[in-house]
């Protein structure tokens, strides 16, 4: 470890909080003049207390321990390079416009790949008002069913969540020139292009 670039950061850190050494010190039940010398490069953290420094500091550990925190690139606004995580603990859906480091019970995420429109689950969608009604051929079981539901149109995200034993169908604003993406627990993430979505066909 480089004490040096690890007390930098943890001071940059602090300040940013706007946390004094004593805040730090109080929350870890050490001295103040422990974090005055990791600040100053003259010792690091013992391994114990990183888990809590790190939530601490609202940080990733691993991060933190290597002394440099990796800043991704700045949105593009560019909503066509949408992300979509799924956390294999609790099931939460996590989205990015761009590259991120996504976290979830004390996880890092990894970006779910989606594939081009399948055979995996079919679709049929018919225009009703000015909505896209959507019916997925698929069981929706406990242990196969349609987690979630993301229309993508230009600086928008349509997002549905759905459930076990829960009907197989969805509403969506009708924009044309989108992009329907389907999260199956089993099947994983599926694309499917506007032309898709019509009123008599299938996809």
């Amino acid at each position: 470890m480089d004490c040096v670039k690890i007390g930098q950061l943890i001071a940059k850190l602090r300040k940013e909080k706007n946390l004094t050494q004593k805040n730090i010190a109080d929350a870890l039940g050490i001295q103040s003049k422990t974090v005055s010398k990791w600040e100053c490069g003259l010792g690091c953290p013992d391994l114990s207390l990183w888990p809590e420094l790190s939530t601490i500091l609202g940080v990733d550990m691993k991060q933190m321990m290597e002394g440099e925190i990796t800043s991704n690139k700045p949105d593009s606004g560019n909503i066509d390079k949408v992300r979509f995580y799924v956390c294999p603990s609790c099931g939460n859906i996590l989205v990015s416009t761009g590259s991120a480091s996504i976290f979830c019970c004390g996880r890092k995420l990894e970006r779910i790949l989606p594939v081009v429109s399948s055979d995996a689950i079919k679709i049929t969608a018919e225009e009703i008002e000015m909505d896209y009604f959507i019916t997925f051929d698929h069981p929706m079981t406990k242990d196969h069913y349609i987690s979630f539901v993301a229309y993508v149109k230009t600086d928008k995200i349509f997002l549905n969540r759905l459930y076990p034993e829960q009907s197989p169908t969805c509403r969506i604003p009708i924009a044309k020139g989108g992009k329907l993406y389907v999260y199956c627990i089993q099947h994983g993430l599926v694309m499917y292009s506007d032309k898709d979505l019509n009123q008599t066909g299938k996809a």
